[in-house]
């Protein structure tokens, strides 16, 4: 099975990035953010601290997270329940920082997403994903933007839901959901030494895609020859 890595900071619009381009190529997106962040909505559902191992490792024997694709787009289920809206509001990514920050936590779903990559030929992205989920895969991208253009794409994100806040605001938070993430003792946000860097600051959503999509190409003629 073909692989594609991706990892970079929130914001850097890897998601919407990596579904798009693995539509056109034909593969299979998986958001593993999108299950961490899963996991952090149980928690403040549950009242208990995202950032307290001491109680959220007991409680992952109680939560039950699914990836579904309903037609060709990723739904994520919490214990039978589409939670795909719900996952995306500024509380949970912040809490969501802070619960992929346990080890135990990337252990508990580390099996889930090597098991996709075994079945299918998969664009995953998330944090760790070449360093740590899918080392060996045959392509690793370092998807990133500068943190005042992240800021920016999530301002205007928010407006566009009628939630706006802040520009301000939101760029201290992109800062340290930064921060938090590369120093993290727990498998922390890197660049793979192996991995290409694709910086989309000054690039449209458009160019971000054809630019991954010539990525996926090139390197799935390299395998095959």
């Amino acid at each position: 099975m073909f692989s594609v890595a991706i990892d970079g900071p929130a914001g850097a619009g890897k998601s919407t990035v990596a579904r798009a381009a693995a539509l056109r190529t034909g593969m299979i997106y998986v958001d593993t953010g999108a299950l961490y962040r899963a996991i952090a909505l149980h928690m403040l559902q549950a009242k208990i601290d995202p950032a307290d191992a001491l109680q959220v490792v007991p409680a992952l024997s109680a939560i039950k997270v699914e990836l579904s694709y309903v037609e060709g787009r990723q739904r994520v289920f919490l214990n039978g329940e589409d939670v795909s809206e719900k996952i995306r509001t500024p509380e949970v990514s912040m809490a969501t920082s802070a619960v992929s920050a346990i080890p135990q936590v990337r252990e508990y779903l580390m099996e889930t997403q090597r098991g996709m990559a075994e079945k299918y030929h998969v664009v995953m992205d998330g944090r760790d994903i070449g360093t740590v989920v899918l080392p060996n895969a045959p392509l690793k991208i370092f998807l990133t933007a500068s943190p005042e253009v992240r800021a920016k794409r999530r301002y205007e994100e928010l407006s566009a839901k009628g939630a706006p806040q802040n520009y301000e605001q939101v760029l201290a938070e992109v800062i340290q959901r930064d921060y938090n993430d590369s120093h993290r003792k727990a498998a922390p946000l890197k660049q793979a030494e192996d991995a290409v860097l694709l910086d989309t600051s000054n690039l449209t959503l458009e160019q971000s895609i054809a630019e991954l999509v010539e990525l996926i190409h090139n390197r799935r003629m390299e395998t095959q020859q």
